[in-house]
């Protein structure tokens, strides 16, 4: 019987599998020599997944440093400490059908409640903003980031990294960053795509139409059978950001679609009984979760007649 290894002698051997697991795809022997040191001692699925983490970190380094051939690569990873191979985490190993270990992205899931504007940090060291009642999947790997708005907006600040495309997916509508900064809005198969620095490029999936660059101070809404046109707008976007920092900009928006932004934010409902006041404009800067003081601004400035009940706030001509 085959004496149990230390934890050193694994993480020896987990360094050199991390070097030929590359190599190792495609070549049935070499997978049935990984799947089976795998299946040898639970212990060594982690350590392959540090070593392997450990190796994206130094290729990453390495790149940014200017080098690059394969010669370098082996030499750099030549050079690599025990201790450097254990310094790296946060990846997932899987064994597949076949039992070759591959690298999982790291993912994450974000959902805010009504009323609810988070900020977060990601792993890449971009960020993001997430507006009220939204839901987005983030997947970090090592070819690409991906982000899955499944409902909602979110505005993204993307870190550099041009090896790796930052790509935000929401029904059909796909939109590509590198370095940059925009936000999507997800409406039914549609979306509302404002880019506040930088260019991104826009496209329906499965659709044969060119994608659509974008530049920083324009907006466009992609979807399925819409033209693809862009349209310079910095003042309205800085504006329709603002909910950002909690805050509903009206610039002359009806009072019907300011009630509605409202609602996005609140249990408690506007309603506005009267059609014509519906489509009053209005100009005016407030907190997110205060419709109270939208609804005495609009009874000041137009005359109109508020009434509060639980769960409403109706607004209606003047008596």
């Amino acid at each position: 019987m085959r004496k149990s290894q230390s934890a050193s002698e694994i993480d020896d051997e987990a360094t050199a599998w991390a070097v030929r697991a590359e190599a190792a795809e495609g070549d049935p022997a070499r997978e049935a020599e990984l799947a089976a040191w795998l299946a040898g001692d639970p212990r060594r699925q982690g350590a392959l997944l540090r070593a392997q983490a450990a190796l994206s970190f130094l290729d990453r380094g390495r790149a940014l440093a200017g080098a690059d051939g394969p010669r370098v690569a082996a030499a750099a990873r030549r050079r690599v400490t025990r201790r450097a191979m254990l310094a790296g985490g946060g990846l997932a190993v899987a064994a597949g059908a076949a039992g070759v270990a591959i690298l999982s992205p790291e993912r994450r899931r974000y959902d805010t409640g009504l009323g609810e504007i988070r900020r977060v940090p990601l792993g890449d060291g971009s960020l993001v903003a997430i507006n009220t009642r939204s839901a987005l999947d983030v997947a970090m790997g090592q070819a690409s980031r991906r982000v899955e708005l499944r409902a909602g907006e979110a505005w993204f600040e993307v870190a550099k990294d041009p090896r790796r495309p930052f790509v935000v997916a929401t029904g059909p509508v796909r939109v590509r960053a590198v370095g940059t900064a925009f936000s999507v809005r997800r409406e039914g198969e549609d979306a509302d795509v404002l880019v506040t620095e930088g260019v991104v490029e826009t496209w329906v999936a499965g659709a044969s139409g060119a994608r659509t660059r974008v530049a920083a101070g324009s907006k466009i809404v992609v979807g399925p059978g819409r033209p693809a046109v862009s349209v310079e707008a910095p003042e309205a976007i800085e504006r329709i950001l603002s909910w950002r920092t909690g805050q509903i900009a009206l610039d002359g928006e009806s009072l019907a679609d300011a009630a509605r932004e409202f609602n996005r934010y609140n249990a408690r409902q506007i309603l506005i009984d009267d059609p014509g006041l519906a489509q009053a404009r209005f100009v005016g800067l407030f907190r997110t979760n205060d419709p109270d003081s939208f609804a005495s601004a609009v009874a000041l400035t137009m005359g109109a007649r508020v009434t509060r009940e639980p769960g409403y706030i109706r607004l209606g001509r003047g008596a």
